[in-house]
């Protein structure tokens, strides 16, 4: 069975850009703010010698950093991946000269180089957010060799232990591995399930924007019937005072000629909207699978039905959400059947339960627990076919799914039937969460 579908030709941003330049600026002013309280109370507060000009000048390039972005982009802006990691790189040195001039690893504010880690870990691609981090290690490395003396009381000495100032690298070194490691992937995640959300919200629009498009094409067709056979009939009572063969005969032969084309054309859209009434009216279960399977009957599949149960018959109060999931999961099925699709549905006083297995290779075992996560896949990407620019493997079709169904109160497992390596999907709802008030 399928794990991408048509809804899988969704695009997914060709970049991450989720915060404005806005909120880097507003962090790197807080970042001048506080190292310039603290240099100035070192210096002025406690009265410990330590290279004040060259700290300020650190200090105001990140100012000067600072107000060119604004000035050259506008607060607003969405920087790139590029570009922001760029400004954390640019953050991450700052402050590395600062330490440098002021201990080193020795200075307790060494503990902030972990904050760019955090911001890139939050906001950047994963590789990025790596980059980072092995800048990080690379100038904690540099800064526990090379570094001014600890700003301290004037003709006191205080001396660390070698083996104190390596225990800071390895603890800054872990926090960054764990914050870049960690971080990043639980950011990673939270994205692609946004991306996933709006995909479905996107497919689910789509569909209800072709409903009502059905419906639209139904309703002008029947209103322009009317004046249409009006036209007809005066043409044809034109044609019985009009001597033959003359010009205003042919012109006559011509307007009744594309009259009739009219009234083909305006048949098609009736035929648009073929379930006919109401859209979203009541159906029985038998029904609306017949429905949804419709449109893959002609693939090649036999789509087999069976239905059994207990007391009257489902009837379901339709939704373009209904629609859609089951019908993207009958599509997956008929995309991996060898032969046959079985839809075998069942019913009691409490539940319905559907079943859709297909005769194809089944399910990977080793991805039967994640189906169901977004870009989940195993068809690859087809550079040279002529979907090559669509996104072809994402694995958006069965999340959208699960996503739409789920939204109906319904609940999905996915496994391969016994005896068999035939993939099946159960989708199981209490029947008060799908019967239409009675």
């Amino acid at each position: 069975m399928s794990m991408s579908s048509a809804a899988d030709s969704l695009p997914l941003p060709s970049s991450w850009r989720p915060l404005r330049l806005e909120t880097l600026v507003l962090l790197r002013w807080l970042a001048v703010g506080g190292q310039t309280i603290s240099v100035l109370f070192v210096a002025f507060g406690l009265g410990f010698p330590l290279p004040l000009v060259e700290c300020l000048l650190l200090i105001g390039a990140s100012a000067a950093f600072n107000l060119f972005l604004v000035l050259r982009f506008g607060a607003a802006h969405r920087p790139s991946s590029l570009f922001a990691a760029l400004q954390i790189a640019f953050d991450l040195l700052q402050l590395s000269g600062l330490l440098a001039l002021t201990g080193g690893l020795q200075n307790p504010f060494s503990l902030l180089l972990l904050a760019p880690v955090s911001v890139s870990a939050s906001i950047l691609p994963q590789r990025w957010t790596f980059t980072i981090a092995l800048l990080t290690a690379g100038l904690a490395s540099l800064l526990s060799i090379w570094h001014l003396p600890l700003p301290w009381v004037p003709g006191e000495q205080l001396g660390f232990n070698r083996v104190f100032v390596i225990g800071i690298w390895v603890a800054i070194v872990c926090g960054v591995a764990f914050i870049s490691a960690y971080t990043s992937r639980v950011a990673h995640e939270a994205r692609q399930i946004a991306d996933a959300l709006a995909a479905t919200e996107l497919a689910l629009s789509r569909r209800e924007q072709l409903s009502a498009l059905d419906g639209l094409a139904a309703a002008a067709a029947h209103e322009l019937g009317t004046p249409l056979s009006t036209i007809a009939l005066a043409a044809k009572e034109m044609r019985a005072d009009v001597d033959p063969g003359s010009a205003l005969a042919d012109d006559v032969e011509l307007i009744i000629e594309q009259a009739a084309r009219c009234r083909a054309i305006l048949a098609k859209l009736r035929n648009l909207g073929d379930d006919g009434g109401d859209p979203f009216a009541a159906v029985p279960l038998d029904d609306l699978l017949a429905e949804v399977a419709r449109p893959h009957e002609s693939r090649g599949k036999a789509i087999l039905f069976d239905g059994t149960g207990s007391g009257p018959t489902p009837v379901f109060s339709r939704s373009v959400g209904l629609l859609y999931g089951l019908g993207n999961l009958i599509e997956n099925a008929t995309d991996f059947a060898h032969e046959t699709v079985r839809i075998e549905s069942g019913w009691d006083a409490d539940t319905v339960t559907i079943t859709i297995t297909d005769d194809g290779a089944g399910f990977p075992p080793e991805l039967i627990a994640r189906l169901g996560e977004p870009y989940l896949t195993t068809r690859p990407r087809d550079p040279q076919g002529q979907n090559a620019h669509q996104s072809g493997g994402l694995g958006l079709g069965i999340f959208i799914a699960k996503t739409l169904l789920e939204r109906t109160g319904a609940r999905l497992a996915f496994d391969n039937a016994e005896g068999a390596a035939h993939a099946r999907v159960r989708i199981v709802w209490r029947r008060e969460d799908l019967e239409p008030a009675r």
